[in-house]
Order: structure tokens, then sequence, then C-alpha cells
């Protein structure tokens, strides 16, 4: 059985050392749905999900030390993503389409979110952008792959985690380490079609 979830994802540094990845899923099994994946300056990976069937899904397809159930709410509009979810709140301005965005845009989408064409190009993916996959697995059994189809600056970030300022936007490094893939170093939100294949 394969479930797909398209939308987009966000990854996203601060001064502070806070790393997110913010996923907006406008279709899926679940519904219409946003999560966050967050990791801490001293490595400690949180979830926040917005119900327990999503918070379920997720932590048994990826790796977390906590797992919160949180009223979560999300938007995107052509120039900002805005994300309040629980303890976090997340201000991204979205910049140009980048060099590699183009060229996302040459491949029809059909094609381009196919688990063949993911598989095909992950050895170039892994050399271009490092920690990046665009197959692979994280454990449980599944099977993922990662069809993106455009690719987008993030220019500058207000983030707040319990009220505290997290700084300004940084590079999305060390990787994160949920699953067999990081998002890119640089910040960008990446229009994407995951298929996880159940066992």
């Amino acid at each position: 059985m394969r479930w797909r979830f398209s939308g987009d994802i966000s990854g996203v540094g601060t001064t502070s050392g806070h790393r997110f990845v913010l996923g907006r899923w406008t279709s899926s099994p679940f519904g219409p749905f946003a999560d966050v994946m967050a990791e801490d300056p001293d490595g400690v990976r949180t979830l926040l999900a917005p119900d327990d069937a999503v918070a379920t899904f997720v932590s048994e397809t990826y790796r977390f030390d906590r797992v919160e159930v949180v009223e979560i709410d999300a938007a995107r509009d052509g120039s900002a993503i805005s994300c309040s979810a629980g303890p976090l709140e997340l201000r991204l301005d979205v910049g140009d389409r980048t060099a590699l965005g183009h060229l996302l845009r040459l491949v029809p989408d059909r094609l381009a979110t196919s688990p063949a064409w993911c598989a095909a190009i992950d050895p170039a993916a892994r050399s271009l952008l490092r920690g990046v996959r665009t197959r692979g697995s994280a454990g449980g059994g599944r099977r993922e792959w990662y069809g993106a189809t455009d690719q987008r600056r993030l220019t500058a970030v207000r983030a707040a985690w319990g009220g505290t300022d997290l700084g300004t936007l940084a590079d999305v490094w060390p990787p994160v380490r949920f699953g067999f893939s990081s998002t890119p170093r640089r910040p960008t939100v990446v229009d994407v079609t995951t298929t996880v294949e159940l066992p």
C-alpha cells in the first residue's frame, strides 16, 4: 500500500541553533494538515502534530524524542508562510525561485513525483545537496520517495518558542536527524509529493 502526501516543505535554521521542518500538506490520506519537526541546539527532536492519528503515523515513520499534539494553523501567500503550533510561532519570507527550482519546473509533475524517477535521481541529489536524499527509509519497514517540483529561497525568519525569540535566519546545519534525509542546507521551501509505502 502506498500513501501520497502533496504540499510543501520549508526547511529553516535560526542563529540560536534551532532548526525546523514545516510540512503543509494540501492532499493526504488524513486530509489537509500541517506538522512541524523541530530540533533544538542540544539535538532534542520534537514533533508537533495536529491530532493523534497524524502524530502516530509520523512518529512511526520518523524518529523523535518528544511528540506533542497541538493546534496548528499554517498558511502560505505569495510572499510569506506563517505557522502557529503550540509553543512555536513562525513566519518565513519567501523569495525567488532557485536555479534548482527552475530545473524542477521543467520536469512534468507526473514524472517528477513518481517513485521510479525519485529513485533514479537519488544519487545526483546526494551529490549536489549534502544530506538530501530522494528515496530511503527511516525505519518501521516503510519506504519513501520525495518528488520535488519547485523550490524557492527563504529570505528571513521570525521564530519564537514559548515566547523566546530564536534569532535570525541561518542554514539548516547540522542536518536534521528525523529520517533518512535532511532538507537542503540553505533555507528553502520545496513543493513536493511524498510517497510512503507501508509494509
